[in-house]
């Protein structure tokens, strides 16, 4: 065996024997910062927000907080027997109206709601049993927003041709999660698309 060859072959051995390098330890923390960042599109180091799920945005005045927080309770509450437009609960969803009697009662609950959270409608707190009634004080005092006119906040009456309802929620794809009086004989959680389902506007108390 050649010199050359010889050398050759203890250069192999020796790196064949040499000790390994450890291979580091990966903290899954910063692996999860580094996934952050490439999907946040960020370049390598920049500091990336921690990933959040979605969340309804943000909430309305403190008055349509106050009123969101008011019927959340009321969930449920129906009509006895149904369909009569009546029931010891809806009975006193009137007496926030003046002079009303047994009839829809969408508006009432509304006219209740805003009187109990301290922000009633009307000129002199006197409620309205129409839902026209409702939206024309509302343009008259500047509290009506039309639809497409802005975004809709927690506690802004929503306002249909001849219904009405509370906004509890607006979600980041647009839809609104509403509280509504009379929507099948009861108080019920809805849903609707980003514009309300053909809502007219909404009105902005407190």
């Amino acid at each position: 065996m050649s010199l050359e060859v010889t050398l050759a072959r203890i250069a192999e051995l020796q790196i064949a024997l040499a000790p390994k390098p450890a291979t580091p330890k990966v903290d899954p923390r910063a692996f999860q910062g580094t996934l952050q960042t490439a999907q946040a599109g960020l370049a390598p180091g920049m500091a990336a927000a921690p990933l959040a799920a979605a969340q309804p945005l943000a909430a309305g005045t403190p008055a349509g907080q106050a009123i969101v927080n008011l019927v959340r309770g009321e969930v449920g509450q129906a009509e006895q027997p149904p369909g009569s437009n009546d029931s010891p609960r809806i009975a006193q969803y009137r007496q926030a109206t003046a002079g009303s009697g047994v009839g829809p009662w969408c508006a009432y609950f509304t006219s209740w709601a805003a009187r109990e959270a301290g922000v009633p409608l009307g000129e002199t707190g006197q409620g309205f049993g129409r839902v026209d009634d409702v939206y024309a004080w509302a343009q008259r005092t500047g509290k009506a927003i039309p639809a497409g006119g802005g975004m809709p906040q927690p506690g802004d009456l929503i306002v249909w041709d001849e219904h009405i309802g509370i906004v509890e929620s607006v979600l980041p794809d647009g839809s609104i999660q509403t509280i509504e009086g009379n929507s099948s004989d009861a108080v019920t959680r809805r849903t609707h698309g980003a514009i309300g389902d053909g809502a007219i506007g909404y009105v902005r108390l407190g």
